[in-house]
């Protein structure tokens, strides 16, 4: 299982990432351009030394993130479908796609993930913080395939 992050504009969030990352055993991609220089101490600073337990890569752009990740379905997290995250069959090897924090992912991304489901919100809200959709995404998805830890 991977988490993907597309062109995240937010230090902190990433950070936040890389802790859920290395704390549940999922490998994280950051796709570029990042909304920040990659050594900005807010990074380090949310992932604290669980940064050292991550599997992490950076990619150019999408279609270097595309060329390299295999053959692992591409499950986008949107807030531009109806078919909830909690009633969809992960695989164990998804790779799980966050879009950036101000405008998600564009519509050429979109139409070729493999997948599109949301988490389900409240309706007078837009939508969750990338770190914390991230964590229940992951969460649901190695729950489903057996995955979790310990």
């Amino acid at each position: 299982m991977r988490i993907a992050l597309f062109e995240p504009e937010i230090a902190g969030n990433v950070g936040a990432v890389l802790r859920l990352g290395a704390c549940l055993g999922a490998a994280v991609d950051l796709i570029e351009p990042l909304g920040f220089e990659w050594d900005d101490r807010r990074v380090r600073r949310t992932a604290m030394d669980y940064i050292d337990h991550v599997s992490i890569t950076r990619h150019a752009s999408f279609d270097a993130f595309r060329a390299t990740v295999g053959t692992g379905r591409l499950v986008l997290f949107t807030t531009k479908t109806t078919r909830s995250a909690y009633a969809f069959e992960y695989r164990a090897d998804d790779i799980l796609l966050f879009g950036k924090e101000s405008a998600g992912v564009p519509q050429s991304v979109s139409d070729i993930c493999d997948e599109r489901v949301r988490i389900p919100l409240r309706a007078e809200v837009r939508s969750l913080n990338l770190a914390t959709a991230a964590a229940l995404a992951l969460g649901e998805a190695l729950r489903q395939t057996g995955s979790l830890p310990g």
